[in-house]
């Protein structure tokens, strides 16, 4: 198992490789990236300026200008040159300058991290704790009063997209009823409240957004946890545990609930990579500063450096995510053997 591990753990560089590689690639021949638009800001500021169309396409930049543009941008090398040249920067702790913010896009990404990270440790808390008790109680109360009632409301959490029921939430209950702030981490006067406010207020402002960002893996969980029990209890070596004597909360248990851990524990690191990079519709409707929101914002604005370090963190975050599961797996299913 170690050896197995070990290569897994030695195969992540080249992914991340492969990845970022391909990525930076991509935004040296999309159209429409930052020194296209800084000429069409310095076009429109000229325009604003009192000058005509005309005047400010006479106005055009030098071949001069474009070269310091080229440079300042990074654009004035091969792209594979360019890639290495980022490559050796990142080895060094170093993800360049964002475009949009004008700072180290370490320093950004730092200051992102915590909000999303707290939103994704405590929704994947929330879903684990209330999903597996919860998909249990429906594989034993199968066809009954108990399942048919919470089946509408999983259901009904299922087809809902998070972003959606956030807009719903925002307008109906923020913006009409005043029952929840409209967005933001905190209020303004957090630093001034003791602890317990402190408290009240986070959970305040979180309630919204934690609801949304569990309503679709609170489902999918519950209804893969269910189904597998459900599978697990019907199969003979339960039948045979119960006829031995087994009382069926012990067969339930010891026997049936372990095995229909499985599937969620494969699923476990698809669910990894939330704990830092977020949803960026999600933040971006209740204007939460996260890593979601900042990954959204420097696509739109063409902040290629920063795109870099979101989609840097997120791959390794996902293929981390993968390796996590391959361990839950082991631990949970003893007929696996990694070689």
């Amino acid at each position: 198992m170690r050896d197995y591990f070990l290569r897994r753990f030695l195969l992540i560089p080249p992914t991340l490789l492969g990845i970022t590689l391909i990525v930076f690639l991509i935004t040296r021949v999309v159209p429409g990236g930052p020194i296209e638009r800084a000429i069409m800001d310095s076009q429109m500021a000229d325009t604003a300026g009192g000058g005509s169309r005309a005047d400010a396409g006479r106005g055009a930049i030098s071949e001069a200008q474009m070269d310091q543009l080229k440079a300042y941008y990074g654009f004035d090398r091969p792209p594979v040159i360019a890639y290495f040249k980022w490559l050796g920067k990142v080895v060094t702790g170093d993800l360049g300058m964002s475009y949009r913010f004008s700072e180290p896009v370490l320093t950004i990404i730092l200051e992102r991290i915590p909000v999303s990270l707290t939103y994704g440790v405590i929704t994947l808390l929330l879903v684990y704790l209330i999903c597996i008790p919860l998909g249990v109680l429906k594989a034993i109360k199968h066809r009954t009063a108990i399942d048919n009632a919470t089946s509408v409301l999983v259901f009904t959490g299922y087809a809902i997209p998070g972003y959606a029921l956030g807009a719903i939430l925002v307008v109906y209950l923020s913006a009409r009823r005043g029952w929840f702030p409209m967005g933001g981490f905190v209020g303004r006067d957090f630093g001034d409240l003791s602890f317990l406010g402190k408290l009240t207020d986070f959970a305040h402002h979180a309630a919204l957004p934690l609801l949304c960002y569990s309503i679709g893996s609170f489902a999918l969980v519950t209804l893969l946890m269910k189904n597998n029990l459900m599978d697990n209890l019907a199969a003979d070596f339960i039948r045979t545990a119960v006829a031995k004597g087994v009382s069926f909360r012990s067969a339930v248990v010891k026997h049936a609930l372990r095995n229909s851990l499985i599937p969620i524990a494969t699923h476990f690191g698809q669910h990894f990579t939330i704990l830092v990079t977020g949803s960026f519709l999600i933040e971006m409707i209740f204007d939460i500063n996260g890593m979601g929101l900042l990954g959204y914002t420097s696509v739109v604005d063409r902040d290629y450096p920063t795109v870099m370090g979101v989609l840097l963190i997120s791959s390794l975050l996902l293929l981390l995510g993968n390796i996590v599961s391959d361990v839950l797996v082991a631990l949970v299913d003893p007929r696996v053997r990694f070689k």
